[in-house]
């Protein structure tokens, strides 16, 4: 019957997407100094795109909920938002991100990246 395959054949469309959704974030990320991975009404997600601007960083802001194929299946691999990517690699959540702020490796890593040029 078809209930035997069609759970199976979900799920690999399921794999499917979130591969494509997370080469996606990989491409963008390695093109943009810096990615925000962010949902519109998400406050955190907001703080660090306020956080970035603040320094002087235009970063390069995906924004899930306007692409719900991408939000759907990036979820569970992301977990929180904001992610975030400086320099093409993954810095991490916000609390990454301020403790990185805080103890001073932000901006060079920013500065590493071509954000910044203070």
């Amino acid at each position: 019957s078809s209930e035997l395959w069609s759970a199976p054949v979900f799920r690999e469309m399921q794999l499917v997407a979130e591969y494509e959704a997370l080469d996606r974030i990989e491409r963008m990320a390695s093109e943009n100094a810096v990615l925000v991975l962010s949902i519109s009404s998400c406050c955190m997600c907001l703080a660090a795109k306020r956080l970035f601007r603040s320094m002087g960083v235009n970063p390069k802001v995906y924004e899930l909920d306007q692409h719900p194929n991408d939000h759907k299946a990036l979820m569970k691999s992301l977990g929180a938002v904001p992610v975030v990517y400086v320099g093409g690699r993954l810095v991490g959540s916000m609390d990454v991100v301020l403790v990185s702020h805080i103890n001073g490796t932000l901006v060079p890593l920013l500065k590493q990246a071509g954000a910044l040029w203070l």
